[in-house]
């Protein structure tokens, strides 16, 4: 359990291009006491930089070499905006010197795309997950929601799962579908109406946000006036033409994350190639310090009254941290089962196997391994040294007792393989050509084995 007594590592802005391992951020550190973020933490110590869990994993994500995808739940990953408060609390004081503080509406904003077509199939839109976590925490925490799109009216998001808690509470919250049935127009939103903006990501948003100068004008006003600009997962594509007052890209010289280049080249292969850029690029062409975690972890990156997270995986830690930045404590909330499952991954990438096993087993029944099985799945298919793969390993590894999918056996022996330990990968690639004889990716794995 957790040391009343000590404190708890949070993360202050840092510099150009920064690339924020798990649970080991190369950032400026301070430190806030435990006891102020004890009621946001549970069951693990040593949560990641950014403490996180897992959301939106769609299932057409995660579909392997072989064409089969393997079904999970949608889900969704959270940053406690608590833990942000002290890196929040030095990077907005400069703002709040330069900018008069706004008098508090209450209101918050949420935009999204109004590109998506078909539920995602033959143009995507907006990413559900995000929408619905957003909602549910701004308006939990006593703020009054909008949802824009650049068109107005009815729009569409791309495939979601819609048991998925937060989703199915929107959902049947007649509110919320009236607001989203009948979106505001961009261009009728006034910026002294509102505390914060927050652009909602999903595909789509590449397609119609960075066309919408009416966004572009009202982001720039919202900055000026001394409000909150936020964006998560391709969200900030709203953000990249807005301005400030003195005609300079609102996102210059700014800390800014978003959906990645590395994270593109694993999930965006059916649209990515019909982006008029991508996410990262355009960012860094602005001139901003570009911040990013590995594939499928999140981040959040706060530089004063700009707060920015990296993919669906960001989104609730990133409105906490709107919300902090607003004023408020966010509400204590009860964590889901796959928050409880991503912090403990981070927790087994840097404790003891055998310890880390043991735990799992005992309490595998209240999480899920097949997240975190996924996440070190995807990690090793863009692992690029030594460190990376032990990492994807590692989680891969916790999870294979309870994930008994090929694509996990190969992941294995691949690993294995890369880091010299040819007769344990050899081992599994045998097993599974038993079983399955005509796959031809581990027909080709053996292939190396042999060279």
């Amino acid at each position: 359990m957790l040391s009343m007594g000590a404190s708890i590592p949070v993360c202050a802005p840092s510099s150009e291009g920064e690339r924020v391992d798990s649970g080991r951020a190369m950032m400026r550190v301070s430190t806030i006491p435990r006891r102020t973020a004890h009621r946001f933490i549970t069951n693990y110590p040593e949560p990641l930089m950014f403490a996180s869990q897992p959301l939106a994993m769609l299932r057409n994500l995660f579909t392997f070499n072989s064409g089969d995808p393997m079904l999970i739940p949608t889900k969704t990953l959270v940053v406690h905006g608590t833990l942000l408060a002290s890196a929040l609390a030095g990077a907005a004081d400069a703002s709040r010197a330069q900018t008069p503080n706004p008098t508090p509406t209450g209101a918050v904003v949420l935009v999204v795309s109004s590109a998506g077509r078909d539920s995602g199939r033959t143009r995507p839109g907006f990413e559900m997950d995000e929408l619905s976590q957003a909602y549910h925490l701004f308006t939990t925490n006593g703020f009054t929601v909008t949802i824009a799109s650049p068109a107005g009216g009815a729009v569409e998001a791309d495939r979601f799962d819609r048991s998925v808690d937060y989703n199915a509470q929107f959902l049947a919250d007649p509110h919320a579908m009236q607001l989203l049935g009948n979106t505001r127009r961009t261009a009728q939103l006034r910026a002294q109406d509102f505390d914060a903006i927050f652009v909602i990501g999903g595909k789509g948003a590449m397609f119609d946000l960075p066309l919408d100068t009416a966004l572009a004008r009202f982001a720039g006003e919202m900055f000026d006036r001394g409000a909150i600009v936020s964006a998560v997962c391709h969200g900030p594509a709203g953000l990249v033409r807005a301005r400030t007052r003195d005609g300079r890209a609102l996102l210059a010289n700014r800390a800014v994350t978003g959906f990645s280049n590395e994270e593109e080249t694993v999930f965006g292969k059916q649209w990515a190639p019909q982006f008029a850029f991508l996410l990262e690029d355009e960012i860094r062409s602005l001139g901003a310090r570009w911040q990013e975690a590995p594939l499928m972890l999140p981040h959040v990156a706060i530089d004063g009254r700009l707060i920015t997270g990296q993919n669906p995986y960001a989104t609730a830690g990133t409105v906490e941290a709107v919300i902090v930045a607003l004023g408020k404590t966010p509400m204590a909330r009860a964590p889901w089962r796959d928050e409880r499952s991503v912090n403990f991954a981070a927790y087994a990438l840097r404790n003891d196997p055998t310890v880390v096993r043991r735990e799992l087993a005992a309490t595998h029944g209240d999480m899920q391994p097949d997240l975190i099985g996924l996440i070190g799945y995807y990690q090793l298919q863009v692992a690029s040294d030594t460190v990376a793969v032990r990492r994807a390993l590692t989680l891969l590894e916790l999870a294979a007792p309870y994930m008994p999918h090929v694509e996990i056996s190969l992941g294995l022996a691949d690993a294995y393989l890369r880091l010299g330990r040819a007769n344990d990968a050899r081992v599994l690639v045998r097993d599974v050509l038993m079983r399955h004889p005509e796959r031809k990716d581990a027909q080709a794995l053996l292939v190396r084995l042999s060279n």
